[in-house]
């Protein structure tokens, strides 16, 4: 099994990625394993997140990392919340997603369907050491809209005010292997198990 460390401290984000990578013969170990502390994310892109939060697990676990920096950008509030999705209503941890949500809800008051388009952005990148001047970069893009109010239990984050257009309802309403196969997310991680078969 290759053991690779997670850089993030979001349980939903280690359950969805553990469970496509443990078919591929990768232990994914969160970085709280380690006692690895949460990167700061001074970066102005999902990009330069992910790097940062890569580079951290590397140097503190001596292990290969990846980080996931991904969120949603809603074209009504030109990209926001973006890169600030985790923390856009000023919460960090458990009671995050729900104040998000709400905030989100709030800012979108009175826009109409058709107006309120969005996507899921997704980076992952893949650090072999901390000094790794090739990082492996794969993104995913997923194409949808916000709802006007939340629907269904499944997932985390923004995924029960998110309508997935291919199967005519919340992402929250999607079981996790069917959300593992389309979303944002899955589609990075699918780009990077090319990448490895490929160098590895």
């Amino acid at each position: 099994m290759r053991k690779v460390v997670l850089a993030s401290s979001n349980k939903g984000k280690l359950v969805e990625l553990q469970a496509i990578l443990k078919q591929k013969n990768v232990q994914l170990l969160p970085q709280s394993q380690f006692s690895v502390s949460d990167a700061d994310e001074t970066g102005l892109s999902f990009i330069e997140n992910a790097l940062i939060k890569a580079r951290h697990a590397c140097v503190a676990t001596g292990l290969p990392a990846m980080a996931d920096d991904s969120g949603l950008e809603v074209d009504a509030l030109s990209g926001e919340p973006g890169i600030y999705s985790a923390r856009y209503a000023g919460f960090h941890g458990e009671n995050a997603d729900k104040e998000n949500n709400s905030k989100l809800l709030r800012e979108l008051e009175g826009i109409p369907e058709t107006e309120r388009g969005a996507r899921f952005q997704c980076v992952i990148a893949y650090m072999q050491h901390a000094k790794d001047p090739m990082p492996l970069i794969c993104q995913g893009t997923w194409e949808g809209s916000i709802l006007f109010s939340e629907e269904g239990e499944n997932g985390f984050g923004y995924d029960p005010l998110f309508y997935v257009p291919s199967h005519g309802r919340a992402s929250a309403k999607l079981d996790a292997a069917t959300k593992n196969a389309i979303s944002h997310r899955g589609q990075a991680l699918t780009q990077l198990l090319k990448c490895w078969n490929s160098h590895h």
